[in-house]
């Protein structure tokens, strides 16, 4: 791909209180949000109608249950998205509904839904990993192909809490990314029986931006009245760890050593939960993934070539719309936490310009 056509990863930037926060979102990014709402609406359908569901209603009332819950556990988040919606002349409780598709989707499914072969790459580097002796985070974001579209970094400063960046999708809440702490915060994908009515995954990402440390952003995912299945990691200048989780439980890794997950669960308690073998795409990545740690000396240099990787083809870290997969990589971070540092592109990693993400505030 010539470096003149490369993905560029658009910026958008709003500050203030909650409301004021959701409005310069929506305002920014309507025209996105109506489309975006529009295509996961789409992809939902399909998706229910291929496992025998035509209740597209059931499917927005679940959303909109996760949407009340999320009320009590987080009301600055949900001051924010009911403002958000409003300023893209959206429905709240279909915004929240397609940002939230894939546990939304779980609760009303599984155990009948099939696993399927999308989600994430994530490696956590302990500072004996690292060249330069520093915690380093990395994952890649793979998901509905369509939804490149939609990738968006979003920079906010709330009037209250620290300042964030998030790489998310159009009118979402906050996915993968940083706050000004240094703090940094993303997710894979996972499918357990057990899903239900509770805090959905974005949610559950964007509280954790708020806080501080990663022990407090660990409280929050081990915590929550979850709705689904999910790893969740964070990592901060001290360390990294991650949370593999179902609904009902949390399981906790600490590096070092240096930590790698995919898409299928790691704790013997959850495998027996998730009804599914793992897939040839998560089992193969993860291999790559564990290769790579224990190789050692890695900065930001080889963990981009890393997620450059085509060696295992459609089964690689980098993920194309072409491979037909139902999945690609739709955005990748590179996190360095005590250099509040955070490089990001949008797509596949040989397809978007990485592009690094200041904050403001010391």
């Amino acid at each position: 791909m010539a470096e003149s056509a490369l993905f560029e990863l658009p910026q958008i930037h709003a500050r203030g209180g909650p409301e004021q926060l959701g409005r310069a979102q929506g305002e920014q990014l309507a025209p996105s949000i109506r489309a975006f709402v529009a295509q996961r609406q789409r992809a939902a359908r399909a998706y229910l109608f291929e496992r025998g569901r035509r209740d597209e209603q059931a499917f927005v009332a679940l959303g909109a249950a996760c949407l009340a819950a999320l009320r009590s556990f987080d009301e600055a988040a949900w001051r924010e998205h009911q403002a958000l919606a409003a300023a893209a002349g959206v429905g709240a409780d279909e915004l929240y509904t397609c940002a939230n598709m894939t546990d939304i989707r779980d609760c009303l499914l599984w155990p009948a839904a099939r696993a399927e072969a999308e989600g994430c790459s994530m490696i956590l580097l302990p500072p004996a990993a690292t060249a330069a002796r520093a915690v380093i985070a990395a994952q890649t974001w793979d998901l509905n192909p369509e939804d490149l579209e939609f990738v968006v970094a979003v920079h906010r400063l709330p009037a209250a809490g620290p300042e964030t960046w998030s790489i998310t999708c159009a009118g979402c809440p906050s996915l993968i990314g940083m706050n000004q702490h240094g703090l940094s915060v993303g997710t894979t994908n996972l499918k357990t029986r057990g899903a239900r009515v509770g805090i959905p995954y974005l949610s559950l990402l964007h509280r954790a931006l708020a806080c501080r440390t990663r022990v407090e952003a660990g409280a929050v995912f081990s915590s929550a009245p979850r709705a689904a299945a999910h790893s969740y990691w964070a990592a901060d200048g001290e360390g990294a760890e991650d949370w593999e989780c179902t609904a009902a439980s949390a399981v906790q890794r600490a590096s070092p050593p240096a930590l790698v997950r995919t898409n299928h669960c790691l704790v013997r308690a959850h495998q027996e939960q998730e009804g599914e073998p793992p897939s040839s795409s998560s089992r193969t990545r993860l291999a790559r993934l564990e290769a790579a740690a224990q190789a050692g000396g890695h900065d930001e240099a080889s963990l981009r070539a890393l997620f450059a990787s085509r060696q295992d083809g459609v089964d690689s870290i980098n993920r194309l719309p072409e491979d037909a997969q139902g999945t690609s990589t739709n955005a990748c971070i590179i996190a360095q936490p005590a250099q509040r540092l955070l490089r990001a592109c949008r797509g596949p990693a040989t397809r978007g310009r990485w592009t690094t993400l200041p904050f403001e505030r010391s």
